[in-house]
């Protein structure tokens, strides 16, 4: 079959660039007589095709050969004789390899001893048959050249197949990596798709430097994050763990680089997302074909994208799950781990909470940067004094700490607190308010966080205590709380609520100069509920601005009543809560409420409270301001009890400050008259006049007179009273 005057010079015009040491071109001879096989042996023998060698498998029979390829699935060449154990058994093998066996790439030759089996062009063309020779015409030279074309066909559509193969893997994996929220997750299915690309499945791994302002996962040395084959348990090791220092400093070259490196021995993507790089190392067996390689720069580059979208949602849930000032987990994450301490069965746990005690005062007294650092210090003395323990700021000046009963303890706390804590150029003596509830594994991290709160309150109402444990009577007595929340929601919008009205006497001449308007909450049974009881709930459930608004309302309307009768005094007061104050539109709605009822605004004065003028001062001054350049008088109530800044105060635009009671009650007490003093001699230098509140004897009225008090309200001239008892009131005091 291999005449000598046919020479093989042909085969060094060959234009294709020869891939030493490539793998071999298999061809499968599938006919049933042995000497063809030994004939087409000898013919190819050290044969080289693109500087590769051919590799020869046999069958002698359609079946053999189809079992042959149901395992063999990279054969380049098939020489197929037609006719076998039957006339058509080279036809149906044919078409079992293309539409059972799905082989679309693999290049058939027929050859056939028996011209007269020819099959037709129609189904050549079907079966996508390269050619057709018969067995006295198939020469060496045919062959070799028939074998040649063959295979180039076949690599150029195992190329095109491979393109198509290697973009659906990208296309299809991208979402998957564009959706992963960690980054070794991603790194590792990054991984096994850039194997699987490569058709590799052996080592490899994907190291990470650097990362974004306040993750506690910046690295300042090259960390693996994932790894597979011999690195398949490096994760969470330093790269310089590691016993290969060829990988080592092929990581460093590429991170050095900041680009791909593809040699010899080993492949190499970098990624950049901001300030942190990634390198994605895989150890190459064998040299990669110029397909591979363009795949990889196509899956690098989206790859680059879906590594940064990794660094983003990383960044955010470190946002969403942090406090950007401690750096501490949040409420969020704490309730989380509560959730997982609540799933175990009682193991002698506990959750607690710790709040800084009077800290709007440090906030407002030191300022903010002070305040920051006490709180940055705090978190870090509970950090390093229960390091086995889930620590998180919860609130403002709140911290959260989930751990053993035995760690967590009064004692511990008060230890812990014994030392000042430096925050500027401060030193801070603090005590702290702490709750506790023990955990039995049968809660939701919902319900032991309400239980610790409740307890915190409890130690926050009884600070003399010490620290609070959870006990059922304080889920009742909440309950109860939000009970009574819901009643007076219903009461107010059903209009059951009233406003009376407590006269105010001048002390100089007794007549009544004002009024101070007060909400009441009579039920069904005939009791009325006192403000400081429900004045809070309403607070809290920001039902305040509705039942202010309304009050103020009710106020203008009865005050226009009784100038109607010509009973009116010189003004009527009425209290503001700060959720009203905050509001940008607050003198608006009052000028409208006055304007509704043809009220001047020189007979409302509006009262605020101490702990109101400390809460967001620029708004309340704005506002403040704009109220009484419309000619409505402001007056602080209680003043005297809580924190005041008297620098602060000269600021405001007061017209009244009005004596708490329990000043006045001290001077019937034996304990004197000195802050009742202070008080009105304050009054007197900031311009203001002066409201003594709870007045009940005449020995009161007789030192606030001398002391120069221009105005007095208490049980001693009248009880707060409804709206029409007030006008039969004003009536028989006119009277007299």
């Amino acid at each position: 079959m291999r005449p000598e005057d046919e020479p093989l010079d042909f085969l060094d015009q060959e234009p294709e660039q020869a891939e030493a040491g490539g793998a071999a071109w298999k061809l499968l001879i599938v006919d049933d007589d042995i000497e063809v096989h030994e004939a087409t042996r000898f013919a190819i023998h050290d044969m080289r095709i693109a500087g590769r060698p051919l590799q020869l498998i046999n069958a002698h029979s359609a079946a053999e050969a189809a079992r042959i390829l149901e395992v063999e699935r990279e054969i380049a060449v098939i020489l197929l004789d037609v006719v076998m154990e039957s006339p058509n058994a080279g036809l149906d093998l044919v078409q079992r390899i293309r539409h059972q066996l799905g082989l679309t790439d693999v290049r058939i030759i027929l050859r056939t001893g028996q011209p007269g089996h020819a099959p037709e062009l129609k189904v050549i063309r079907d079966y996508d048959i390269n050619d057709y020779k018969t067995k006295s015409e198939l020469t060496h030279t045919r062959l070799v050249t028939a074998l040649i074309a063959a295979i180039r066909s076949y690599d150029q559509l195992r190329t095109i197949s491979e393109n198509r193969r290697g973009l659906e893997l990208i296309v299809t994996a991208t979402p998957g990596l564009m959706q992963a929220q960690e980054l070794d997750s991603f790194a590792s299915n990054a991984l096994r798709l850039m194997m699987s690309l490569m058709h590799m499945r052996g080592d490899g791994i994907v190291c990470v430097k650097g990362g974004s302002v306040g993750d506690e996962k910046d690295l300042e040395v090259p960390q693996v994050v994932a790894g597979a084959g011999e690195f398949a348990g490096a994760a969470g090791r330093p790269l310089e763990a590691l016993a290969d220092t060829e990988m080592i400093a092929a990581v460093r070259e590429s991170m050095a680089r900041q680009s791909h490196c593809f040699a010899a021995g080993y492949t190499a993507l970098f990624l950049r997302a901001g300030h942190r790089l990634a390198v994605m190392l895989v150890r190459n067996q064998r040299q990669l074909t110029a397909v591979e390689l363009q795949l990889l720069e196509i899956f690098a580059a989206n790859l680059l994208s879906c590594f940064d979208n990794v660094s983003l949602v990383e960044r955010l849930n470190y946002i969403a799950y942090h406090d950007p000032l401690t750096r501490l987990p949040n409420r969020t994450r704490f309730i989380e781990e509560l959730d997982k301490a609540g799933a175990i069965p009682a193991q002698g746990h506990v959750v607690c909470m710790i709040d800084i005690d009077r800290f709007t005062d440090i906030n407002n007294a030191l300022g903010h940067a002070v305040a920051d650092q006490l709180l940055i210090a705090l978190g870090q003395r509970l950090g390093q004094a229960c390091p086995d323990c889930h620590l998180a700021r919860i609130g403002a000046d709140t911290y959260g700490l989930i751990g053993a009963e035995a760690r967590l303890t009064a004692e511990h706390f008060l230890a812990l607190l014994q030392e000042p804590f430096a925050a500027g150029d401060q030193l801070l003596q603090i005590s702290a308010t702490i709750g506790l509830c023990r955990i039995t594994g049968i809660e939701s991290g919902d319900t032991l966080f309400n239980r610790a709160d409740m307890a915190f309150t409890r130690a926050r109402l009884n600070p003399h205590a010490g620290p609070a444990y959870f006990s059922p009577d304080m889920e009742q007595h909440t309950h109860s709380r939000l009970e009574m929340l819901r009643q007076l929601r219903r009461d107010f919008y059903d209009g059951r609520l009233a406003v009376w009205f407590q006269p105010q006497v001048s002390l100089a001449d007794d007549g009544v100069i004002g009024l101070e308007a007060l909400a009441r909450w009579p039920d069904s049974h005939g009791f009325t509920h006192p403000p400081q009881v429900f004045i809070p709930l309403a607070e809290e459930s920001g039902l305040i601005v509705d039942l202010g608004a309304w009050i103020l309302d009710q106020s203008c309307a009865a005050y226009s009543r009784l100038a109607a009768r010509g009973h009116a005094p010189r003004r009527i007061a009425v209290n503001v809560s700060m959720p009203q104050m905050r509001r940008p539109d607050f003198p608006e709605r009052v000028a409208r409420s006055l304007a509704a009822h043809g009220v001047p605004a020189s007979a409302l004065e509006l009262e605020i409270t101490e702990s109101l003028l400390l809460d967001e001062p620029q708004v309340v001054l704005c506002n403040l301001h704009a109220l009484k350049q419309a000619g409505i008088q402001i007056t602080i109530d209680d003043f005297g009890t809580g924190y005041s800044s008297l620098g602060y105060l000269r600021q405001l635009p007061i017209d009244c400050i009005k004596i708490d009671r329990s000043f006045i009650a001290e001077i019937d007490c034996g304990r004197g008259d000195m802050f009742a003093e202070t008080i009105i001699s304050l009054a007197r230098k900031l311009g203001a006049e002066t409201v003594a509140e709870g007045v009940e004897t005449t020995a009161q009225v007789s030192c606030l007179r001398d002391l120069g008090c221009d105005t007095a309200q208490g049980f001693l001239y009248a009880r707060p009273m409804p709206a029409d008892e007030l006008a039969s009131w004003m009536e028989q005091r006119a009277l007299h």
